[in-house]
């Protein structure tokens, strides 16, 4: 789950579109390993399609080449009903999905999502493809979700971002104001251009399309690896389809089973402990490599002094682009989400320093902006990598606030939301606490359809994996999420603040989680070590 980016989010359902009407298919799964592939009423134009598995193409498919051991992942596209309570009105969107073949007969489907909400993931699978035990009887399927990807796109016109470099830590009330203007305007905008599609892009309707892709595969059931925001999808897909549901792991996990709005809520604490409590010291630690001081603390008030810097005037880079106080701290939040991150931040809060101090001579100025510039332009999406960027112009940013929005309730009002910011402040909060009153939902006009009760009752036992430090998802909505879901059970990652844990370079909580996913050995709760911070280079 990304953190939330000038504003907090929540998907809209809207209301009318279930007053009075069940869909044949809704909750209707008690004895679906009786009865044939497609039981959940499907109607037949959209069950009886043929995936047209072929070599994915570059960029007409995939953005970028996928990298060794992925290089023959096939792409197919799908027709879904736009509006599953309306299956038969003949209006249709296309879903692109994607897969990595088994390496021997595959016996089953394992569905990837790596979160967002909405993030494309067509490129996905590309992340399980150096794990031989999964990959020998299991094909690795990926999906952009309805709205974004190569899939049919919503849009905001491009308006998220206005005002991204006013400082939310100015709490005067010209200051706010302005802020709120441009979060309601990004809002509006964000409604009016997607149209009769926004309502629509919810994760009760993408569900559905899942379910649909799930027959198209001729599967019986599906297994699923979703991190991030891809576990509130992934634990409202076995909700909903409990007999469907194979074995489901749940990584970095959101607390799935409360409202949007409160799950986004525990962000600020996640996002400061994780850059107070692992990356400062980690870098106070190398400070003969860093100069930035000698303790965690030390650090933080050197960070303090820069971006006080940053709000007498922000530092213009060599393509015309700039540093802000704000956008440094947004840039701080993007590279905390991996310790493989950390030596490049460190360098890139070096190097924003040396940008901000009038001893800088301009041959060393010139050198910072370049390696400035450089890192700006290569920063990837938060989350579990590899993400390849994005080609949808700005229908994942469009998504991933149409579905919190979209999906209720969302409460408070704007006064009540910047009193909560500087609640945050006052809690020492203030990476993300600063700016949170920031929700574009606050400005949402449709009402948010209902939430399901997630409850886990009925549903087979899901795996939840979770580190310590997690600054995204943080542990304390992932441990409510597992005391509410029945039977679930859930890996705590200790000594670890890595968000997207599985496949990632930790062989013990591979071994666990495989042994879960391909053997079907359910764990029992327990703790696992995580892996070590890194030795930045030349230290």
């Amino acid at each position: 789950m990304r953190r939330l980016r000038y504003a907090v989010v929540i998907p809209a359902f809207a209301g009318t579109l279930l007053a009075g009407f069940t869909p044949a298919f809704a909750g209707q799964e008690a004895a679906a390993g009786k009865q044939p592939l497609n039981s959940t009423a499907i109607p037949a134009q959209y069950a009886n399609q043929k995936l047209d598995w072929h070599t994915c193409a570059v960029p007409s498919e995939l953005p970028t080449a996928p990298p060794e051991g992925a290089k023959d992942m096939e792409c197919a596209t799908y027709k879904t009903p736009r509006n599953w309570y309306q299956p038969n009105a003949q209006i249709d969107l296309t879903i692109a999905v994607s897969r990595l073949k088994a390496t021997k007969n595959a016996t089953a489907s394992v569905v990837t999502n790596p979160g967002g909400p909405g993030a494309p993931g067509r490129n996905f699978p590309a992340r399980l493809r150096n794990q031989p035990k999964l990959r020998e009887h299991q094909e690795i399927v990926g999906f952009d979700p309805r709205g974004t990807g190569k899939s049919t796109n919503i849009t905001c016109g491009g308006a998220i971002g206005t005002g991204s470099d006013l400082d939310p830590r100015d709490r005067s009330k010209q200051n706010l104001n302005l802020i709120l203007q441009a979060t309601k305007y990004a809002a509006l905008s964000c409604q009016q251009k997607s149209g009769e599609l926004g309502p629509l892009i919810t994760t009760d309707q993408t569900v559905k399309d899942i379910d649909l892709l799930r027959v198209l595969l001729g599967r019986d059931k599906i297994n699923w690896v979703g991190y991030s925001a891809g576990t509130w999808m992934g634990a409202h897909y076995a909700q909903a389809f409990p007999a469907r549901t194979g074995r489901f792991v749940l990584d970095s996990s959101t607390e799935f089973t409360t409202t949007w709005q409160k799950s986004f809520d525990a962000q600020p604490l996640g996002f400061e402990r994780r850059w107070r409590q692992d990356f400062l010291p980690w870098m106070a630690k190398y400070d003969k490599l860093y100069h930035f001081g000698t303790t965690g603390e030390a650090a933080r008030q050197t960070y303090e002094q820069i971006r006080y810097a940053l709000t007498q005037g922000p530092v213009t880079l060599p393509d015309g682009s700039h540093v802000s106080a704000n956008g440094l701290d947004s840039f701080i939040a993007a590279q905390i989400y991996s310790k493989r991150a950390f030596p490049g931040l460190a360098d890139y809060l070096v190097n924003v320093r040396a940008l901000t101090q009038g001893t800088t001579s301009a041959q060393a100025k010139a050198s910072a902006a370049q390696r400035v510039k450089a890192a700006d332009k290569s920063t990837t999406t938060p989350g579990p990598q590899p993400l390849m960027v994005p080609s949808d112009g700005d229908a994942y940013d469009a998504s991933f606030w149409t579905i919190p929005c979209n999906e209720g309730p969302w409460t408070g009002s704007t006064q009540s939301a910047v009193k909560q910011s500087q609640k945050l402040i006052d809690r020492q909060l203030p990476l993300l606490g600063a700016g949170w009153f920031i929700q574009p939902c606050l400005f949402w006009k449709n009402t948010p359809a209902p939430l399901p009760v997630l409850n886990g009752k009925g549903v087979p036992p899901v795996l939840i994996v979770e580190s310590e430090h997690d600054p995204a998802t943080p542990i304390e909505g992932a441990r409510r999420a597992h005391e509410a879901f029945a039977n679930s059970r859930m890996l705590t990652i200790t000594g670890e603040g890595d968000h997207g844990i599985y496949a990632g370079g930790n062989a013990g909580v591979d071994k666990v989680v495989e042994a879960y996913l391909v053997d079907g050995v359910v764990p029992n709760d327990q703790n696992l070590p995580g892996m070590p911070l890194p030795v930045p280079p030349g230290a």
